[in-house]
């Protein structure tokens, strides 16, 4: 039961996650049959029983009806220490040289942050920022981005900033990264990850099995998979499509640009395990350095991958709580557009590709999932995608996203947005996105 990445509590979202067998999100075939239930539903039944006190672990019976609580800490603690070296990690964190703040959003990864960052792995107390989970989240928004991770943001970019910052959402499954007056993407970090995984994660000792991502995210993951010549899966947005790739033993690493990273240690994004493995990164490629001794740095390690693959720029705007009617207009306005469409057209000073609705068909089941993402992809690699989204209440989401790849080493510096702007504008020029949603500006930029 979790609002998610939204503003919780009494008076804002609130919901419940279902995750089946395998533990992975439930297929559309299973949650469509739930929601014709609902249709259908003429009385709801309540039963008086005492309150449980859910700070114990044990089982409480009234008459055949029991509860269990139990410590998912400590499971979850004994899964990691079998994905990742606990020694390298416990002997980089305690180094007198290397700071980090993790930002719990007042959400549930403040339960696993003390046990897994203090007191196993010996970081200081003050490691952890907002470390009460509360049913509200302190009245804040828990969607780790520069926008609502305002506070980590700040130290991260101010004078004294630790070396390496991260920050998690209201359920724990999504992540953000940042080094030293740095900000990794959540394309790039995935694709970092995988890069390094074989050497720096003992659960990749052998190698990954796959590589995926969902259709928005960046293509910097696939140009990992190519070099390491690992199978490439691009699905649409939603964990569930992950869930069965990993069933069938073709898939270990994955990523969405939405923050969620994760691999087959379980069925779901997990933010935490990003965290560490960024970590485990940090600490192999400091193997050896004394102190005093300068470190490899988070941006020291991008800007490396970089090098060798090339920099996928990359940007999401998000138009949150759009009236839903003008939104859906702009998107049929887009779908005609690609009706008319062919290989060799132009738009701005870009030759198009490619423009499609996608849609997936899952290599497991057959299964078809129809208008993912309104694409328009360019003969340079460069894509505009727009989609719209939400899982919060309140209206609709208009996302844009743009990407262009940059081969040469001495544009990698370039800030996103000026390098981004040509493609920016041809966004929202093709969507005439002012005209159908009234907006001037977005109300997120990753």
């Amino acid at each position: 039961m979790s609002a998610s990445h939204n503003p919780g509590g009494p008076k804002y979202d609130w919901g419940i996650k279902f995750n089946y067998s395998s533990g992975q999100p439930a297929p559309e075939s299973i949650t469509d049959k739930i929601y014709g239930n609902t249709l259908s539903i003429s009385e709801i039944k309540t039963a008086q029983i005492p309150d449980v006190d859910l700070s114990k672990v044990g089982t409480t019976k009234f008459g055949d009806f029991t509860v269990e609580v139990i410590d998912p800490v400590s499971d979850y603690l004994e899964l990691l220490e079998s994905v990742f070296d606990f020694d390298l990690l416990r002997n980089f964190v305690t180094r007198p040289d290397f700071r980090f703040k993790f930002d719990a959003m007042h959400a549930i990864a403040g339960a696993y942050a003390k046990p897994i960052f203090v007191e196993r792995l010996g970081a200081r107390e003050d490691s952890i920022m907002n470390g009460v989970p509360l049913e509200d989240f302190g009245g804040g928004h828990p969607d780790p981005n520069l926008t609502y991770a305002k506070e980590l943001v700040e130290i991260m970019f101010g004078s004294e900033a630790p070396d390496f910052g991260a920050a998690s959402d209201g359920d724990g499954d999504r992540n953000m990264i940042l080094g030293n007056k740095f900000f990794i993407t959540p394309s790039d970090s995935v694709a970092i990850i995988a890069a390094n995984a074989q050497d720096a994660i003992p659960y990749f000792k052998d190698g990954p099995k796959g590589l995926a991502r969902s259709m928005p995210t960046s293509a910097a993951l696939d140009r990992v998979a190519q070099k390491l010549n690992l199978p490439f899966f691009e699905v649409p947005t939603g964990w569930k499509f992950f869930g069965n790739l990993m069933d069938a033993g073709k898939l270990s690493i994955c990523g969405e640009e939405s923050f969620g990273t994760g691999s087959d240690h379980i069925r779901e994004k997990d933010g935490i395990w990003a965290i560490l493995a960024w970590l485990s990164i940090l600490a192999y490629k400091n193997k050896g350095k004394n102190v005093g001794e300068s470190l490899v740095s988070v941006a020291d390690i991008a800007k490396e991958h970089w090098k060798v693959y090339g920099r996928n720029f990359f940007s999401r705007y998000d138009y949150e709580e759009c009236e839903s009617d003008g939104a859906n207009k702009m998107i049929e306005h887009l779908r005609s557009i690609i009706a008319n469409s062919k290989c060799g057209d132009t738009l701005g000073n870009y030759t198009l590709k490619l423009a499609d609705d996608f849609t997936y068909t899952d290599p497991v089941d057959g299964s078809i999932a129809a208008k993912q993402g309104i694409r328009f992809v360019f003969s340079d690699g460069s894509r505009i995608i727009f989609r719209l989204s939400g899982t919060g209440s309140a209206g609709a989401t208009v996302r844009i996203y743009v990407e262009q790849y940059e081969p040469d080493v001495s544009k990698h510096d370039l800030d996103a947005q000026v390098a981004l702007k040509p493609l920016i504008d041809v966004a929202l020029s093709v969507s005439k996105l002012k005209e159908f949603t009234g907006r001037e500006k977005p109300t997120v930029i990753t």
